[in-house]
C-alpha cells in the first residue's frame, strides 16, 4: 500500500504536525483491531514503536488514560520514551473509527526511570471505510509528539516520516495477517 506523508509547523509546540494517509487491504474492522488502544490489544505485536501499552484509568467506554512505552530508536541515538495520554475512541454513523489523543498528567503514573517523558499534542486515527469496497479502508493519522528530552530537531524530523511509512507498511502486514 502506498503512503503520503506531509507535515507542516505545529500550532501546539515548537515542532511539526504530521500527516499519513494511505489505503489499506483490509476492512476498517480489521484495520481497527490492530490499531485500537487497548490493554492487551494487538498495537505492541506489530508496531516498532510501541513496546507497552496501559490502561491507566478507564474513565468511561470510550475514554482512558493509558500509558505507551517506545522502544529505542534511530540506532539507539533516541533512547526509550514513556507517554501518558488521554484517549477517547469513536465510532460514526458511517462506518468511521477514531482514536484521539493528547498528553496529559496522572497521579498513578509518575515519569518512570530509564524512560524520557515525552508529550503527544493532539493527534489521532481515523480507520475511514472506503465506498463500495468493504475490504478497503482509508487510514488518517496525525502525529504532534515531542519526543522531550535534548534531541537536536534533525533528528526528529527525519525520523518521523520514516516512522509514519514504516507504521503503515507494518500494519498492512498485520491485517493481513489477521485476515489469514
Amino acid at each position: 500500500s502506498e503512503v503520503a506523508v506531509s507535515w507542516r509547523p505545529s500550532a501546539e509546540f515548537a515542532g511539526n504536525l504530521y500527516k499519513g494517509e494511505g489505503i489499506l487491504p483490509a476492512s476498517p474492522q480489521n484495520v481497527w483491531e490492530c490499531i485500537k488502544p487497548v490493554a492487551g490489544g494487538l498495537r505492541t505485536k506489530w508496531d516498532q514503536n510501541v513496546k507497552d501499552f496501559e490502561v491507566i484509568e478507564a474513565v468511561s467506554d470510550t475514554v482512558s488514560i493509558c500509558r505507551t512505552t517506545t522502544p529505542s530508536a534511530c540506532m539507539r541515538i533516541i533512547s526509550p520514551r514513556e507517554f501518558v495520554d488521554v484517549v477517547v475512541m469513536k465510532q460514526y454513523e458511517d462506518g468511521t473509527m477514531l482514536s484521539a489523543a493528547t498528553n496529559v498528567e496522572h497521579p498513578l503514573c509518575p515519569p518512570q526511570p530509564n524512560f524520557v517523558r515525552g508529550f503527544n499534542y493532539p493527534c489521532g486515527c481515523f480507520c475511514i471505510p472506503v465506498p463500495g469496497e468493504p475490504d478497503r479502508t482509508e487510514l488518517l493519522t496525525f502525529f504532534q509528539t515531542d519526543l522531550g528530552g535534548y534531541l537536536p530537531q534533525t533528528v526528529v524530523d527525519s525520523f518521523f516520516p520514516s516512522s509514519i511509512s514504516g507504521f503503515y507498511s507494518n500494519l498492512t502486514k498485520a491485517v493481513k495477517a489477521l485476515k489469514a
